[in-house]
């Protein structure tokens, strides 16, 4: 079923990101059909059967599905037109990688109720910064485009022409950050309290850990830069970019290499 489901999702994104911009309810509707097909697919291969699967494809997948709901929710306040034709190919894409690589199956028998939470929190957690991470990136070239005053016309540049003023942008980015803080913050705290209790053994630093630290450190120093220091503009795409970093090689990286390069399973 999930297999119907991601193709259905595939074609109503690349339908999405194709509607002219003054079909406003039809790319409202179809958005939200396609994410919905998409989530279907995505609980139906990730969380059957009383086992867990997961893998490189389905964190991209997930935070691309979240990444579609944050500009569905937020499309209704702010005029982010420019962020659909962006971000809907994105999120077909990783609807299709799911399908060609769909990751290792994780026995839950004998597991922690708190595994699935655990699990849970830290793909929303990394799925929210990821959102951020797309949109430090946007507000970069954004702000290139206006200093470069270039009247040269191209499907990205009219993209960008069409998102909201970069005040705003930078309002929207640091409300991402922090909630995507907070449930980084839940993940690194449940992994640490209940180690025992979710992967069988107490902590271990290993590449994982050290990264995520190393994220959730940055993205600390972001915030608190922000409050008592006022930081913003290049410094904080630059913390925003260099903690998704450190994060993509904790979870993705790491998945990508064990799964496509090693051939192996979960670890």
């Amino acid at each position: 079923m999930q297999i119907y489901s991601f193709i259905a999702a595939i074609a109503l994104y690349i339908l999405c990101a194709a509607l002219p911009s003054r079909r406003g309810g039809l790319i409202s509707a179809v958005t939200l059909a396609a994410w919905l097909l998409h989530g279907v697919g995505l609980w139906a291969d990730i969380a059957g059967g009383g086992e867990l699967r997961f893998g490189f494809a389905a964190m991209l997948s997930s935070a691309l599905w979240v990444s579609v709901a944050a500009y569905w929710v937020e499309n209704r306040n702010f005029s982010l037109d420019g962020m659909r034709r962006l971000v809907m190919p994105f999120a077909a894409g990783a609807a299709a990688l799911q399908l060609v690589f769909p990751g290792n199956l994780v026995p839950l028998e004998g597991k922690s109720p708190l595994f699935g939470w655990h699990i849970a929190i830290a793909t929303m957690a990394y799925s929210t910064l990821t959102i951020a991470a797309f949109h430090a990136v946007l507000m970069a070239l954004q702000e290139s485009r206006l200093h470069a005053r270039s009247d040269k016309k191209s499907f990205l540049s009219g993209a960008l022409d069409q998102l909201p003023a970069l005040l705003t942008m930078e309002k929207l980015l640091f409300r991402m950050i922090g909630f995507g803080f907070t449930l980084l913050s839940l993940t690194v705290l449940s992994g640490i309290v209940f180690s025992e209790q979710l992967f069988g053994q107490a902590l271990k630093w290993d590449h994982k850990s050290v990264f995520t630290m190393l994220s959730w450190v940055l993205f600390a120093a972001l915030l608190a830069g922000r409050r008592f220091r006022g930081w913003r503009g290049k410094t904080a795409l630059s913390f925003t970019l260099a903690g998704f970093a450190t994060l993509l090689l904790a979870y993705v990286g790491s998945r990508f290499v064990f799964e496509v390069v090693l051939h192996k399973g979960w670890a």
